[in-house]
């Protein structure tokens, strides 16, 4: 069942600096202010509910991250990213996701700096503070992962007194993060039941614990941070393909999602993944699927040239869609995904073998943001740059490949060949899920990844891309932002 992410229609986050002296002298009856709205449970539970909408706006940018990396092309968005002539005033998410963030932040202080006073059950006053300092915690690494060092406000609103602080440290914001979630991880609880499914739990403190110390290359604590999630019951759901469709939304590999509820809380990937292929799978991407041998095509017996895409690794046909295959009931024609030669599957609400009469604009399907398969490739990946290739790592690796119906991965590698590995499994398994762009920075490769063209599926190169390791790492802060507070310091290679 779905989380109601606003249970009435005022989501409260809202600041009170502009009332006039009577307001402020007397207590209104007909409509919410601040003094007579912290008194209820149920009030309670609507603003931490209106924490929760601020993540709806997630599902415009976050897929799209993929479009920046190899995997991706978008023909009418993210070319400035993609190309490097982005600059702070030419991009509109350098504004809009630090806006997003923030408002988030606002929210949780809000709700933070209000709730002790309220009259309610201990427990879910315990409770509801742990999802409030969850969600401050993924709002911030947001912003550090972006920019770096952003300003750290922990107190409600206040305009005249937050508007113009200077940027914190990257460190400063790193310890809040983490101590919000370990605070997070001793206040929530393991699981939920009935309309509550879909709040953060103590697993979603843990993973997003585990995948900012992967982010900061802290490879013991990441390893013990995922592997602490490891304990907690966690497993795949059986059908890679059907994970990502809304009737199996919130299984037992979802640790946290963007929850959707139609008709009031939807959105539109299956018009912008499949009718306006605004994440178009690149050919890079396509072919470095392994054959189900498990070998490069290069090297194994069951390549055909002439049918490149068959004895593939399961996850191919489950994640893209191909021309000569069937899609959505009928054979994809070679017209139909005309950027790049491919279609996303991934993220749509359809299926192979049924027919749909009319696109569907609309899909209430939820969007992952931490699920159980990440958290095992988390744990792989920070287990062997902390100490190498053991049977642990084996382990949590060949339960993704054998959920994909993949053979074993092979033993005896070397640290540096199970990296190779770990990062394959990454793309192959996540991709589509907007990580890449994540991935390729932090191991440091988007300067040779992201300074070749993009091909489309006739070799013909539909982008020059170009990303500058002296700047791009990180993200610019927004020229508005700048102007709106003069006390913020520009990244490094940009200017104001």
């Amino acid at each position: 069942m779905k989380l109601r992410i606003a249970v009435f229609s005022i989501i409260i986050m809202i600041t009170f600096s502009s009332c006039d002296e009577d307001f402020l002298t007397t207590s209104q009856t007909d409509s919410y202010n601040e003094e007579n709205f912290w008194t209820t449970e149920n009030n309670v539970i609507s603003a931490i509910n209106g924490c929760y909408a601020t993540l709806l706006g997630y599902s415009d940018y976050k897929l799209f991250l993929d479009n920046v990396t190899p995997n991706s092309y978008n023909q009418s968005g993210q070319t400035q990213l993609a190309t490097g002539t982005h600059d702070a005033g030419n991009v509109d998410w350098f504004s809009s996701v630090w806006n997003l963030d923030y408002k988030g932040i606002g929210r949780v202080n809000n709700l933070l700096a209000h709730i002790g006073a309220v009259n309610m059950d201990s427990n879910k006053k315990n409770r509801v503070e742990g999802e409030a300092l969850f969600l401050r915690a993924l709002f911030y690494s947001e912003l550090l992962n972006l920019y770096g060092g952003v300003p750290l406000i922990l107190d409600a609103p206040n305009f005249d007194e937050q508007a113009k602080l200077p940027r914190s440290s990257g460190d400063a914001v790193l310890n809040q993060v983490l101590s919000d979630l370990d605070n997070a991880a001793s206040k929530l609880p393991q699981s939920y039941s009935g309309s509550d499914i879909g709040r953060a739990t103590r697993g979603a403190a843990l993973a997003l614990k585990a995948r900012v110390l992967l982010y900061e290359g802290r490879w013991p604590e990441a390893a013990q941070a995922a592997k602490e999630v490891m304990a907690l019951g966690y497993s795949l759901f059986p059908d890679y393909r059907h994970l990502f469709t809304e009737a199996n939304e919130n299984n037992a590999e979802v640790i946290f999602d963007v929850q959707y509820s139609s008709p009031d809380y939807v959105h539109s990937l299956n018009l912008t993944i499949d009718l306006q292929l605004n994440i178009a799978p690149l050919p890079g991407l396509v072919n470095s699927y392994l054959m189900k041998d498990g070998l490069p095509a290069s090297e194994s017996p069951f390549y055909n040239p002439d049918k490149p895409y068959d004895n593939r690794d399961p996850r191919l046909l489950q994640t893209i869609a191909v021309t000569g295959y069937i899609f959505k009931g009928i054979t994809i024609p070679d017209s139909k995904y005309y950027s790049t030669g491919f279609g996303y599957k991934k993220y749509t609400t359809y299926e192979d073998n049924v027919t749909y009469p009319s696109n569907i604009n609309n899909s209430a399907l939820n969007i992952i943001l931490l699920r159980y398969a990440d958290v095992l490739l988390m744990y792989a990946e920070a287990q062997n740059e902390a100490s190498g290739p053991d049977d642990s790592i084996y382990s949590a690796l060949n339960l993704i490949r054998k959920r994909a119906g993949m053979p074993d991965i092979p033993e005896g590698l070397s640290q540096t060949e199970m990296r190779d590995v770990i990062r394959q499994e990454r793309r192959i398994e996540l991709a589509g899920e907007g990580l890449y762009y994540n991935d390729i920075r932090r191991w440091r490769t988007a300067e040779t990844d992201m300074n070749q063209p993009a091909y489309n599926s006739k070799g013909v190169v539909i982008q020059r891309r170009s990303f500058n390791k002296d700047r791009d790492y990180l993200w610019p802060i927004a020229t508005v932002t700048l102007e709106q507070n003069p006390n913020l310091t520009q990244n490094p290679g940009y200017t104001k």
